[in-house]
């Protein structure tokens, strides 16, 4: 039934003007800094540098497109998310999904599932257009792969406090609004708390947990946190509708 859920949200997207609005201004967007960054490789690596200052174009290029990509998904996410559980509010057809044969676990991981399908696409277009560097250069896959997945499960988090800030209202742009915030404070919680590196509110910074996989690691450390985060927001919204199936 999680799919079933997921397969209604992910055609929704995909019939709303706004999905591909966003979904063709994203690729529009990381397109543009992929051909910048082979051009600024280009420039660079023709100048008079030294052996051991010349860069890979695997590291070059995605650096470029991957770090933008995780900040565009700041601002991607909220719009994407903003209707999923708040649009049912707003339009009092909550009380019917709950009357549903659905668990609340099942309708929420169905639009989480469905959020994060779309997202995936973008991601994967992202992959791709990286990836066709190999047809002249040799890449560093191993690079890829960790920012991939490293961009995979920060857009996932964004998605799970996205769906949560939807349940906390009935209006889609006040929604927007609150996610955008939070997740903006989240990512750059390390820049206020950077004299005091073991700070406890350092380590929940998104973005210290991402940085590693921008370079080519993997820790387990940080995929525990951005499961974590995951489950934990997760767990709020289910939470969060079952004091609202309760209240009628």
């Amino acid at each position: 039934m999680i799919f079933t859920v997921a397969g209604k949200e992910l055609r929704s997207m995909f019939s709303s003007p706004m999905g591909w609005i966003i979904l063709a201004l994203l690729q529009f967007i990381f397109g543009t800094f992929f051909l910048v960054g082979i051009d600024q490789y280009f420039q660079t690596m023709s100048g008079a540098l030294r052996p051991e200052q010349r860069v890979g174009v695997t590291e070059f290029v995605g650096h470029n497109v991957f770090g933008m990509a995780s900040f565009i998904m700041l601002f991607a996410v909220p719009l994407l998310s903003m209707r999923l559980i708040s649009e049912e509010r707003k339009n009092q057809t909550l009380p019917f999904l709950f009357s549903a044969p659905l668990s609340l676990t099942e309708i929420v991981l169905g639009k989480f599932v469905g959020l994060v399908s779309f997202l995936t696409l973008m991601i994967a277009i992202v992959g791709t257009m990286i990836s066709s560097l190999n047809l002249w250069a040799e890449l560093d896959f191993g690079y890829i792969v960790a920012n991939l997945i490293g961009l995979w499960l920060l857009v996932a988090s964004f998605s799970a406090l996205g769906i949560f800030m939807s349940s906390l209202t009935q209006q889609p742009i006040v929604a927007a609004i609150i996610t955008f915030v939070a997740l903006f404070a989240l990512l750059i919680l390390d820049y206020f708390f950077a004299s005091d590196p073991n700070s406890t509110l350092n380590y929940l910074s998104l973005l210290r947990h991402f940085e590693p996989f921008s370079r080519g690691l993997v820790d387990t450390r940080d995929l525990a946190y951005f499961a974590l985060f995951i489950l934990t927001f997760l767990t709020f919204t289910v939470r969060r509708l079952d004091a609202d199936r309760l209240r009628g």
